[in-house]
Parts: structure tokens; sequence; C-alpha cells
């Protein structure tokens, strides 16, 4: 190794590679970031961030437009300047790239190189044909929309979630392929914005049936076609493109949205010269400590297989550079929120039913329905639901699931419940403040105790 070695090389700039810097450089190593694309990564240029404001824009038109709960007071909705709500868009990524990541970066004293990194075999890197050199290296590049292999698709022309949201026009029709977090907001972001939307696919797999069931409602509410059936062919149509599902039937739209996964962007980045073993859908493949099968690579966020959200990236980035210094830092994964910022929002902490089962507990469940939550009374829209899975033995909470307005909120809650251990009787016990949605825990909570109804706060 030369006096020019660095401590440690990051391929990446987004959540897991910031952790990983900022982590390196607290333990007073020399840490360097490589970037090819945009600084900032998935979630604040393609992911999160644009998706998220977007939503929020379609949202506000969609509310002033169909207005269903308080029809006494009169909205309209008018047209949609899409360039300008793409250029503010814009204008909020770049100012956050420089407030989040630049200053970030220089704060803490590591450089940002631009180029393309490549492995050349298991201990040298070259940035755009030159060598850099690392005593330890993690990879953090995240991954990248799955474009399935359809038959016909190569034959028309499709959007990923990263295209549809450049767009300077408003089509008039669109099929979106997949009915995953993706698919779910992107569906529910155009339709808002006027377009009319169908959904082809398996629709919130994830989700636990329950709250899956409250938002197929609301989509039929939205007049969002949904067609649970996988597409098995495209070809194109008139004026646009047609799906051809496993039935038989035939979609047709204007437009063709893929939203059916996404899979490790590790292009070109030399992993067999490195030894770095990758699974089938070519995730880098790591240990409980971030360590890939080459001993002087780690890899963190999306690109180790990670859970998909940002939070969960800058975990993995700052374990994986920890244990590249000779640290030994695990991820605990206990309680993992997540969100799809649909609306309502469905969210999740912890374990579903079926993985309580699988895990060995014995279940006990109850769902509270938006009904008897005040704060959706009062917003006049009781579509909703939450779930409590618990530990029938203990009490102790496993899980919980809710599609209700703000229910991402409701899940930080959830989340220090199930890290914490608490039972239904601690939560029972628990003050929670009168007319919010986190309020809902608490009520779900005394359904353990009896199926009475009750009053407000007691």
């Amino acid at each position: 190794m030369s006096e020019d070695t660095w401590d440690l090389v990051v391929i990446g700039t987004g959540g897991a590679a910031m952790a990983a810097g900022i982590e390196a450089r607290s333990r007073g190593k020399q840490v360097l970031l490589i970037e090819h694309g945009p600084v900032g990564g998935t979630c604040l240029n393609i992911g999160c961030v644009p998706s998220k404001n977007l939503l929020a824009a379609a949202g506000q038109r969609h509310r002033a437009a169909s207005n269903r709960a308080f029809p006494m007071v009169e909205t309209s909705a008018g047209s949609v300047d899409l360039p300008a709500l793409m250029a503010q868009k814009q204008d909020l990524i770049d100012g956050l790239r420089q407030a989040k990541y630049l200053d970030v970066a220089e704060a803490h004293g590591f450089p940002i190189r631009r180029g393309h990194a490549r492995f050349v075999d298991g201990q040298t890197l070259q940035v755009d044909g030159e060598q850099v050199e690392g005593r330890a290296y993690v990879v953090a590049t995240g991954a990248a929309p799955h474009v399935p292999g359809l038959p016909g698709l190569d034959q028309v022309e499709w959007l990923t979630s990263t295209t549809a949201m450049e767009q300077q026009s408003l089509p008039e029709s669109m099929v979106v392929l997949g009915g995953g977090y993706v698919g779910l907001e992107q569906a529910q972001l155009w339709a808002h914005l006027g377009v009319a939307v169908t959904l082809v696919g398996r629709f919130a797999p994830h989700a636990e049936p329950e709250i899956a069931d409250v938002l197929r409602g609301v989509f039929a509410d939205d007049g969002i076609a949904v067609v649970e059936e996988r597409g098995e062919a495209v070809e194109a149509a008139d004026g646009g493109v047609l799906v051809r599902t496993a039935s038989g039937l035939e979609v047709t739209g204007e437009r063709l949205l893929l939203a059916t996964g996404r899979f490790a962007d590790t292009g070109d980045l030399g992993l067999d010269a490195a030894d770095v073993a990758t699974d089938e859908r070519g995730f880098v493949t790591v240990d409980e400590q971030q360590a890939t099968s080459n001993a002087r690579v780690f890899a963190a966020g999306d690109v180790s297989g990670a859970p998909q959200y940002v939070y969960a990236a800058a975990r993995t980035g700052k374990a994986a550079a920890a244990n590249a210094l000779g640290g030994d830092d695990r991820v605990d994964w206990a309680g993992l929120p997540g969100v799809t910022f649909t609306t309502p929002q469905i969210a999740s902490a912890g374990l579903t039913e079926q993985q309580a089962l699988s895990a060995g507990h014995d279940c006990d469940c109850r769902v509270l329905g938006a009904q008897d939550i005040p704060r959706a009374l009062a917003n006049r829209d009781t579509r909703g639901a939450l779930k409590l899975v618990t530990d029938a033995a203990t009490g102790k909470v496993l899980g919980v699931h809710a599609a209700v307005d703000g229910a991402g909120d409701v899940m930080l809650a959830a989340t220090y419940a199930i890290k914490l251990g608490m039972t239904v009787d601690d939560i029972s016990d628990t003050w929670a403040p009168y007319l919010t949605m986190s309020e809902a825990l608490r009520i779900a909570a005394g359904l353990f105790r009896s199926d009475k109804p009750t009053s407000c706060c007691a």
C-alpha cells in the first residue's frame, strides 16, 4: 500500500454511502466517496424525495377535485401545469443535494470523486481507468428499476417510475404494471393528476389482507381500475400500448409504466473480478457484518439486499464502514417500519400475522376499523383499519399494520413498542393524545381487554 491509500473507499453517494463516510470520519479515518451519476443516490434523485413531492401535489389537486368528506365546502381543481410541477420538484432535489449531501461531505471532511468505479481484481479499484487504493471498500450503488422480459416489450415505448416523474405532458391514460409499493404510489399519483389509470398485477402483495382491502376500496373510489392478474405480453395499440394478462384480458393505455420491482445496480462494477458473490438478482451477498465474500469489500443499502428504505440503507452503511475499519456493528431489524405513501398511507412495523406464525408464535390479532377512530370520524373519512399482531402467551406486540391518514406517523410509536417489548396492556395504559390518528394504537390495544364499545378516551 502506498502512503496515498485511503482507509476506506465507498462507491456511491446515497444514504448508505453518506452514512459510511460519516462513520469513517468519526473514527478519524480518511475516506473517499466515488460517484458516476448525480450525487445523492436513489432516494434523493429518483425515489423518495421526487415521488413524495409529486404525490403531495397530486393529493392536493385530488382533494380539491373530489371533496368527498365536506361537500358543503365548495372546492374546485383546474388544469395541471406539469412542466412547472416538474421544475419545482427539481428545485427541491437540487436544494437538498447541496444541503444534505455536498455540504455534509464538506463538513465531515470527505471528498467526492466523480467517475465510474470498477474492480479489476480482488484488491484493486479503478476510477475511469485510474487506480484508487483503499485498505477497505464499501459498495453502496443502490438498485435500479427491473425491466421484465415480457414478450413484445421491446416493441413499445415504456416508462419506469424514474422516467414517468420526468414527463412534461400528462397522458390521457396509463397502464401501471405491478402492484407493489412503487406501482401503488405511481398509480395514485397519476390518477390524482387526472390520468385514467389501470393497475395490472398483485395488489399490495406484502400488506396484511385487511390493510390491502382498505386501499383496494379507495382505488375503486378514485376510479383506478385494478386487474389482479399477471401481465404476460405487451404490444402496440392504436394510440398507445396493450397489455395482455394471464387470462387473456386486454388492457390498453396511452402510456405503460413498469413497476415490477428493483434489481441491484452493479453494472460494469467488476464484482466478478473482485470475487464478490451476488445472488440471482445481482444483489451483493453479505453477512451480519455487511461483509462480502471478499474480506476487504463490504456492501450496504439496496445493493446488499437490505430493505429498500433510505433509513435502512443508512444504518447498513454505518455498520459496513464500522466493520470494514475493524469494528463489530450488527443491524437489529426488530420493529423496522415501512410506509407506502398512498392516500391513505399504508404502513407497517414488525411482523405480519403469517410471519409471526412462521416464527413459532401463538398469534393473537385484533383489527380496529377506522369507524372506531375519533380522528377518522372528525375527518369524515372512515376508510381505514389498524391491525395489531401479538404473542398470545405474553401479550407482547409483534407487529402493527395500518391503512389510515398518516399511518407512517403511527409507526414511530409502533416501532418503539416492538423494540421495547411492550405488551398490549402497556399500550392501553399509556397516554395517547385525543383526536390524533396515533390514538388508534391505544384503542386497538384495548380490544384485547374487551370487545364492547368504549367511550371517548375510556
